[in-house]
């Protein structure tokens, strides 16, 4: 055959597997070289080859393909890519879901020399970063100081003299917030000044970074943008009594700062280009409010109230120093806690007005008494969201600009709401219609212990009232409800195929059901008969669907909201209608999946 003729050999290129590229191969060779490969059986050497070349084919299609997938964010699958796509359209992963719940504290302090109270030099404050332990050996940390001297706390004789019947204890009982984890630190020594230096933390399930300090006692601010000079620090309110608000929020202007980046392996520290003791970090006064230097006109500009500063720096990158973090961890699996499991004070931190003047026998006797209890559930959402959960958020992101305008946005800022502050499973914002002003109820739900829905705790809603204030518009108003629940069950009837096993075929459409609705439901979703017959006749043995049927749960372990099912049918039965302020649950897959075989 001539070299004309070999060139202008037809190549099928879509053959991209090992199948499809062995046949062509195997084609061409028997086709224009019959005197140099005769024999093309399984065991010859000419076999071999061709599947070598057609094996080295199949796996650089394969790796094309996948760097192609993961190029975009429609079809990416590995979390490491999906979340790079994210930051670049500016979602920001949450970590490592946190729950927020209320414990009361109890201590037991001495009467005052009359009797009549307990003695209030030695009613301590329960300082914030106390720990405790529940009975499963969770760990929790008490977000914010107690104060047991609080006029709202309940205080009840404890101990009394038994000969004259004086009480010679009183005990008392106060509330605080608790957040799940424990606090850690780590030290990391960085050298030489570096432009936009990059510190890995390598430690699993951290939530949040509480603070970054170099050897010379700077402190390095956490900043939703290195362009962002703008924090608000909690500082200590001293006129506490009067007004009774504990804490002051003060605005500083800052130049130490780094973001952080959530990797599937940890968090990194990333920090700007300017250097310690350089210029231009941080611009005169004059220069921000004014800027007409040489000109006969005055240009108006936009303002962004965070970025106060005009320079390019970024802010100071830490150089030649030992920066220690303090971070804190989360429970791996499991954040949540039911009634009454949390009871073990781990390490107890109280502060007492003046100390120096206290016997210290009486302060060493208050500081065995402290105990803690939860009477409420501590729940929120426990698991991670999948890859595809997290490219709906991301998609929701982009539009939003971090800022609420529609019901959408409100409802990818709750779910973007920093697992510190506590997480959500679902949330739906919906325009109330019976008011005459813009304002939105959001309804939300979360996470028992085992992974079961529940009604969101108080801190948690707090939090996210909080969260959503910075974002919303200032005409908006948010009201946030409890996600009425309501458990059902499924029951089907199905034919199997001639010669099949009833009882595995049984099985496994349990088993299929099941694993289709893992994921849960949405807040107003509806549920597809028809998913549910579609789902069932992709079983191998099962011949035909012969009847579904939804029935309610209610009692018990289940909730107490009752729905009509035959009331909220379709007028074609085809799916089961959801009132907008309530979500369906299949508590218990495999007994709540029932079955018959005919």
């Amino acid at each position: 055959m001539s070299k004309d003729q070999k060139k202008n050999l037809p190549i099928n290129y879509t053959n991209r597997e090992f199948s499809g590229i062995r046949n062509d191969l195997m084609e061409l060779a028997e086709r224009f070289y019959p005197d140099t490969f005769q024999d093309f059986s399984e065991a010859s050497f000419g076999a071999m080859m061709i599947d070598a070349v057609a094996y080295v084919g199949d796996q650089m299609a394969l790796h094309l393909d996948y760097n192609i997938n993961e190029s975009f964010l429609d079809t990416s699958y590995q979390l490491g890519n999906v979340l790079r796509h994210g930051r670049v359209l500016g979602y920001k992963d949450p970590g490592r879901p946190s729950t927020y719940g209320e414990v009361a504290l109890y201590i037991m302090v001495p009467a005052s020399s009359t009797g009549m109270g307990p003695d209030a030099a030695y009613i301590p404050i329960l300082s914030r970063g106390t720990s405790f332990t529940s009975d499963t050996g969770l760990k929790f940390v008490l977000t914010e100081n107690v104060n047991f001297a609080d006029d709202k706390n309940s205080v009840v004789v404890a101990k009394v003299d038994n000969t004259t019947g004086a009480p010679t204890r009183y005990a008392i009982k106060a509330y605080g917030n608790v957040v799940s984890g424990d606090f850690a630190q780590k030290e990391v020594s960085v050298g030489a000044y570096e432009r936009f230096r990059r510190i890995s933390l390598n430690v699993e399930n951290v939530s949040e970074i509480i603070s970054v300090f170099d050897n010379e006692g700077n402190e390095y601010f956490e900043v939703d943008y290195l362009a962002q000079d703008m924090v608000y620090k909690e500082l200590k309110n001293k006129n506490y009594k009067n007004d009774n608000v504990p804490s002051i929020l003060k605005p500083m202007l800052v130049s130490r700062k780094f973001v952080v980046e959530r990797t599937p392996t940890g968090y990194v520290l990333q920090f700007g280009s300017g250097e310690d003791g350089g210029s231009n970090i941080v611009a005169s006064p004059q220069n921000v409010a004014l800027d007409i230097f040489g000109k006969t006109y005055v240009t108006d500009t936009t303002f962004d109230p965070t970025r106060i500063t005009k320079n390019q720096s970024f802010g100071v990158v830490p150089s030649n120093t030992t920066l220690t973090i303090t971070y804190r961890t989360n429970n791996p699996t499991n954040s949540n806690v039911a009634a009454g499991s949390l009871k073990t004070v781990s390490n107890s931190r109280l502060i007492y007005e003046n100390r120096a003047s206290l016997s210290s026998e009486l302060v060493g006797e208050i500081n065995t008494t402290i105990e803690v209890a939860n009477e409420t559930p501590i729940v929120g959402d426990i698991t991670n969201p999948s890859t595809a959960e997290i490219k709906r958020r991301i998609y929701d992101t982009f539009p939003t600009q971090n800022r609420a305008v529609t019901q959408t946005d409100y409802e990818n800022l709750a779910i973007r709401m920093p697992g510190k502050y506590g997480s959500l499973k679902r949330v739906s914002a919906q325009k109330d219609n019976d008011s005459q002003k813009r304002n939105i109820n959001m309804y939300v739900v979360s996470e028992d212990s085992f992974g079961k829905l529940i009604q969101t705790n108080g801190t948690i809603k707090e939090n996210l009232k909080t969260w959503l204030n910075q974002h919303r518009m200032i005409n908006d108003t948010v009201d946030i409800l409890d996600t009425y629940i309501i458990n059902i069950g499924m029951e089907f009837v199905i034919k199997t195929v001639d010669g099949a096993d009833k009882s595995a075929a049984l099985a496994s459409a349990v088993t299929r059901l099941a694993n289709k609705y893992s994921e849960g439901f949405f807040i107003g979703e509806p549920i597809y008969i028809s998913d549910i017959y579609s789902e069932l006749k992709k079983e191998p043995n099962i011949l035909d669907v012969i009847k579904v049927k939804i029935v309610p749960k209610t009692g018990g372990s289940y909730s107490y909201v009752d729905l009509q099912i035959n009331k909220n049918l379709s007028p074609d039965g085809s799916y089961l209608m959801c009132p907008k302020n309530a979500i369906f649950e299949l508590k218990f897959p495999q007994t709540d999946i029932k079955g018959k075989v005919r």
